[in-house]
């Protein structure tokens, strides 16, 4: 069945568990998973659409970015709201995701890729939020067919298949991870100093763990 997420920045891992479970593999070919993101809905505030979280040496620290608010953002569509970069956020989200990350094994493999989308400063929420969100599918290897709801429709319709737009939000608990057996730990930077942390930027699972990511994502693939 497809699932039907909303936008997100540097997206948690629960959000790329719920993207890996539907593909399959058979001896001849890959069968990807079908993805919808929502591009017809209002922007929501307090949302991952632009924020993620990290962890740093003090611990999970939430990064987020800042939109342009001409009027309020209250019932403006996603994909008409502009990234504010007069704010120089850009610059402080590299260096703390340097900071966090930088000794982790797989960091300088695709550091410069994820890099250079945020100095790309896409002009939209959705289009940064869509850029990173391919850019993380492609590295973790997640065969998925993704694709832009084309109208909006009402939570739980059905009509562009499981509906995870308000499962996976930073404020509310979910058991999205707990459904392929996935809240097994893997190796963090700082897990000898505050234990595991689940649930953060899938960038903390693909930094630490690279190319094996797609078996985390994927329980019982290999």
């Amino acid at each position: 069945m497809p699932v039907l997420l909303s936008a997100a920045y540097c997206p948690p891992v629960q959000y790329f568990a719920a993207m890996a479970e539907e593909f399959t593999l058979s001896p001849d070919r890959v069968i990807p998973s079908i993805v919808y993101i929502e591009g017809c809905e209002n922007y929501q505030k307090q949302s991952y659409r632009n924020r993620c979280v990290i962890y740093s040496q003090s611990g999970p620290e939430a990064l987020t970015f800042p939109v342009v608010h001409e009027g309020g953002t209250h019932k403006i569509p996603v994909r008409e709201i502009r990234v504010d970069y007069s704010k120089g956020w850009v610059i402080r989200h590299k260096r703390a995701i340097a900071s966090a990350y930088g000794t982790s094994a797989f960091f300088e493999y695709y550091c410069d890729g994820l890099f250079a989308i945020l100095d790309s400063r896409p002009e939209t929420l959705f289009e940064l939020d869509m850029s990173i969100t391919r850019f993380f599918i492609e590295k973790t290897g997640i065969p998925v067919d993704l694709r832009v709801t084309d109208s909006y429709t009402t939570p739980c319709s059905g009509i562009y298949g499981e509906d995870l737009r308000e499962c996976i939000h930073p404020k509310r608990p979910d058991g999205i991870l707990a459904r392929p057996a996935l809240e097994k730990p893997y190796f963090q930077v700082f897990s000898r100093k505050y234990g595991f942390v689940r649930n953060l930027s899938v960038m903390d699972l693909l930094f630490n763990e690279g190319p094996d990511s797609i078996s985390y994502l994927k329980a019982g693939l290999f």
